[in-house]
């Protein structure tokens, strides 16, 4: 399926040159990155260098003209400070710094550029106006160097986009007891994020009259070709998630408003299946497999970082409870001697049955068996179907959180690890997950900060992708699991 609900990043490179130095040193240096970058894709050109704020002017607005929404700024020499930094202020879009290396040892009189020199003066000056850029770690290369930075710079400039238009739609408070998902709103608004919340009443107003919507038996034909024969044991209930996929899609495009994306928060439980007649995990799977998150239990901040993930990733990911301890037999006869990890690096991530189906190793529509002992008294399931359940299939994973604290402060954690290919032997979409030096991290991030039970899950390593994403929003507090051997602040020394 296509990820419609991103934005889609142009990028366009722009050189500057300070007055003293010889201009077609820095033209040639940008000419050779945009030749490195063609393995890549296109990087437009900016043809008007950088010398003075009339140049600054006339080269911001080439790049508005040519459809660029991101850019990146050149140092092929020294660079002139503050028409360089101006145009962070006059571009409206993400913008990248980086810097020439000399390039040879036999050219250092005409040939010599002193960006090295130039980028500190830059980052001062970007500070003095309080504008926001992004630096890389090391911004200095050459053509090659520079041209591998600034691919790495795209999913950045996807993800801030993709937050200056999202909107977050929500229906329904938090269940009872789910007080960890807390939400305050400023922070979302301080990121550049609107939202709307509505009653889950509006919303099943909305779902009576897509009542023999003439969309609906396309939409269970395409729900029975992905889930086979095999994964589609109930095809009396397609046709009442089918007519639910198109409330949210048609909510979605009708409430828009000013901006371009949307992620949901969606109450799940305990009304819903009742009033309803399913339950929603299995859409919810196939709208975050589009690109357009559904967070389970109104995750407001969940929804979110499902949705950086998904600007990151360019594929589905998924949010899921941090939910149980590894039991020791299982460990010892399935992992134990096959891995490095120990018990404790181990947990299992579960949600009911949320998480995309290309991302099981083979899944089904199924019945929430906690919510039929709750609502149905354990008998034949029918208002409790509609999860889709199965093993989350072995590989890389990155999970990670942005949160707002009960007092509107942003603070995040990241952590890379893996899916493990052994077997649950549970129910719902579950997986058992290792994270090196987990049982410390779960101390003293998870619990010491006051994290959510909710963990977005990206699949692949894009800790350091997410980690320049989060610094870029602002946020000051960014966790991760320690190696062994760096100890935690709170962390008792003597233990």
């Amino acid at each position: 399926m296509s990820m419609s609900n991103l934005p889609e990043v142009k990028c366009g490179i722009l050189s500057v040159s300070r007055d003293c130095f010889i201009i077609s040193l820095s033209e040639n240096r940008r000419k050779a990155i945009v030749e490195a970058y063609k393995k890549y894709g296109d990087l437009y050109e900016v043809q008007k260098t950088v010398e003075n704020e009339a140049d600054m002017l006339a080269a911001v607005q080439e790049a508005k003209d040519a459809g660029c929404n991101a850019l990146v700024v050149f140092l092929g020499n020294f660079g002139p400070e503050t028409p360089e930094t101006l145009v962070a202020k006059y571009f409206d879009g993400p913008v990248m710094y980086v810097a020439a290396a000399e390039e040879t040892g036999k050219n250092l009189i005409n040939g010599r550029g002193d960006a090295y020199c130039g980028m500190l003066n830059c980052s001062y000056n970007l500070g003095l106006r309080h504008l926001k850029a992004f630096i890389p770690e090391y911004p200095v290369g050459t053509a090659a160097e520079l041209a591998d930075m600034i691919a790495e710079f795209q999913p950045i400039a996807r993800t801030l986009l993709g937050l200056q238009g999202l909107k977050i739609i929500t229906f329904g408070p938090r269940p009872q007891d789910f007080f960890a998902c807390n939400a305050p709103i400023a922070p979302l608004y301080d990121l550049g994020v609107e939202i709307e919340e509505n009653s889950e009443l509006d919303l099943l107003v909305s779902y009576r009259a897509h009542k023999d919507d003439a969309r609906i038996p396309s939409v269970v034909e395409d729900m029975a070709k992905e889930l086979g024969k095999e994964g589609n044991p109930y095809p009396d209930l397609l046709p009442r998630m089918a007519q639910y996929e198109l409330t949210l899609l048609d909510w979605m495009e009708a409430h828009k408003g000013a901006r371009k994306y949307v992620a949901f928060a969606n109450k799940c439980w305990p009304a819903f299946p009742s009033e309803f007649g399913f339950e929603p995990c299995y859409v919810n799977s196939r709208l975050v497999s589009r690109g357009i998150p559904v967070a389970c239990e109104v995750d407001i901040y969940g929804a979110l970082s499902e949705y950086i993930g998904l600007c990151v990733s360019g594929d589905a990911v998924t949010l899921l409870d941090i939910n149980n301890s590894v039991p020791r037999d299982l460990f010892d006869e399935n992992i134990k001697g096959t891995k490095s990890y120990t018990l404790e690096d181990t947990f299992m991530g579960f949600h009911c049955g949320n998480t995309p189906l290309c991302k099981l190793k083979k899944g089904g529509v199924k019945y929430q068996l906690i919510q039929n002992r709750l609502l149905e008294n354990g008998n034949t399931p029918d208002i409790t179907r509609g999860t889709l359940e199965g093993d989350i299939a072995a590989g890389d994973i990155t999970f990670y959180r942005l949160q707002s604290t009960a007092d509107g402060k942003l603070r995040a954690y990241i952590a890379e690890g893996e899916v493990l290919p052994a077997a649950t032997n549970s129910f719902g979409g579950i997986g058992i997950f290792a994270i090196p030096e987990m049982g410390r991290f779960y101390r003293h991030v998870l619990i010491e900060k006051r994290f959510p039970h909710h963990g977005a899950v990206a699949f692949g390593h894009f800790g350091k992708t997410i980690f320049d994403i989060l610094r870029q929003l602002g946020v000051e507090d960014i966790s991760y699991n320690q190696p062994k051997g760096v100890r935690y602040p709170s962390e008792n020394p003597f233990a």
